[in-house]
Parts: C-alpha cells; structure tokens; sequence
C-alpha cells in the first residue's frame, strides 16, 4: 500500500465510524455532510444513490481546500464500477465505498492513490475482496450478522478490516468494535432528528467509541 494510501486509511478509521450521507439532492446532502464534519466526524462519505450526489462532493472539497474547513475527510459511496470511480476521484472524493466487490474500481482508485472499502458479505467474499486488494472491507448488511457473527468471522480472518455498515446503530456501535470491527458505517442513526440534537449526539458516539 502506498504512504498516501496508508494516511488516508488511517484517518479513515481513526474515529471509528465513518458517517454516510444520503438524501434527496445534493444542497441537502451538502448540508448533512457539512453538519457531520462540524460535529466532530473525520470521515464523511456522499452516497451516489443521492441525485446530485458528486455537486455535493466538490462543494465539500472545496470548501476545506479554500480554508478554514473542519478536515473533514470526504469520500463517495455506492460506487458499482469503474466509470462511477473516475468520476468520483475527479470530483475529489479522498475514498471510495462499494456496496460488493468490484476488482475494476479497486484498480482505478489505487492507480489515483486512493482507498477503497469493498463490501462483502460472507467470509469468501471478504477474502476474495482482500485479495483482490481492498484497503478495508464493508461487512454488509451488518444486521443480518451482528457482532458475535463478527466475532465468529474475525477468529478465522483476525487480519480482516471490517467496516459493519447497514444496521449499526447509536447503541450497539460499540458492541461492534469490541468485536473486531476497525470501525462502522452509519448513516440516517447519525443524521435523523432536529439540528440541535444531532451535535450532542455525534460527540456522545465519538466518546463512547474511544471508551475502551
């Protein structure tokens, strides 16, 4: 893996929870994005599902490149191919999320130094995923498995880098860590409610997830 690579997978994991972001248009994602950040979340990831989804993300990028930004770390999810990776890098997303494993979008984000989560959702899947090159992997849907199922998984690949995503909630989002999970992807559970309460709320996880 290349230092860049490596820096930039490192902060990615750094708070353990990687925050996702999906709406309706891209003011409303920005919105989201930009809440998230200044509540504390290192790592935000736009979802290509969200029409406009890449206006979005330069708006984002750009904001921390002219200065006085909060670091956030922006990413773009949902990308299914090669084509939808190009476009994501060029819009400046610093990772890229995949809901399965698609060895074309690992190849294209590496040739640009940039990192990939690919999703996998049985033990081959995420051995094929690794092998295929994955800086982490998305274990996804997580409800379906849960933590002990985690657990189960990381006794036979304990080198895995699991991201949980799809069914992490506020509450259990520190059960997954305690079971192996280098972090967790959670979306709406971070964004739903009021303005007001969702600052409180972001910093409360962030605490409970550097609790040992």
């Amino acid at each position: 893996m290349s230092g860049y690579r490596w820096r930039t997978t490192g902060r990615l994991v750094a708070d353990r929870v990687i925050g996702i972001v999906r709406a309706p248009d891209a003011a409303t994602a920005l919105g989201r994005a930009r809440l998230l950040a200044g509540a504390g979340l290192t790592a935000v990831e736009i979802s290509l599902t969200t029409p406009g989804a890449l206006d979005a993300l330069r708006e984002l990028v750009a904001g921390e490149t002219a200065g006085g930004g909060t670091g956030v770390l922006a990413g773009a999810g949902t990308i299914l191919d090669e084509h939808q990776a190009d476009r994501a890098i060029a819009a400046g997303a610093a990772f890229l999320v995949c809901p399965s494993l698609s060895v074309p979008v690992i190849r294209t984000a590496h040739r640009h130094g940039v990192p990939v989560v690919a999703g996998a959702a049985t033990p081959t899947e995420i051995v094929q995923a690794l092998e295929a090159g994955a800086d982490l992997v998305k274990l996804f849907p997580a409800g379906r498995i849960g933590p002990d199922g985690l657990r189960a998984i990381r006794q036979a690949l304990p080198q895995a880098p699991l991201v949980p995503t799809g069914g992490v909630t506020l509450e259990s989002a520190p059960e997954w860590i305690a079971a192996g999970a280098v972090a967790a992807g959670m979306g709406s559970e971070l964004t739903r409610g009021p303005e007001d309460a969702i600052r409180p709320r972001i910093r409360a996880l962030l605490e409970s997830l550097r609790t040992p």
